[in-house]
Order: C-alpha cells, then structure tokens, then sequence
C-alpha cells in the first residue's frame, strides 16, 4: 500500500467533470484506488462517490493504492490531480 497528501488546485474542486477525470486515470489501474478526505474514505473509480466527498479547491486529499500496480497508479493520479485534471 502506498499513500500520499495531495492538494486539490483546481478552481471549481472535484465537480462534475474533474471527478469523471480522477475516475478515467484511477480506472486505468488494476489497484484499488482511494482518497481520505474529512475521516472518509472515496472510491475513486466511482464518480459518485467522489463527487460525495466535496472535495473544493485547496482541500488536501490523501491518496491511497493497494495491488499489483500501486506505485504506478498513485504516481499517475498525483501528475494528474496536481495538472489539474483535465481544468
């Protein structure tokens, strides 16, 4: 498992369409992906739950990757968040 703090930049936090962004890149790994933010804990390769976890601009978040391919992923969705997901 490996895990890192990212902060969320983009002006609008995870809305609609960046969170649909977060959930294309997570998806594309076969680790299991998650984020904690405010003691819960997201999916993120489901849309609905990160669109639950209000995340604004300048939340911190932390990522968390569990399997074959965690070093990847969290490096793939950190690059991701930090450009701003596609925003």
């Amino acid at each position: 498992m490996v895990k890192q703090r990212v902060t969320v930049k983009n002006p609008t936090g995870l809305h609609l369409r960046p969170a649909g962004n977060l959930c294309k890149e997570a998806m594309k790994f076969k680790s299991l992906v998650t984020f904690v933010f405010k003691d819960n804990i997201a999916n993120a390769k489901s849309v609905l739950s990160v669109l639950g976890a209000c995340v604004k601009c300048g939340d911190e978040i932390e990522l968390v990757c569990e399997g074959e391919d965690e070093e990847e992923a969290l490096a793939g969705l950190v690059r991701a968040i930090e450009d701003g997901l596609g925003e």
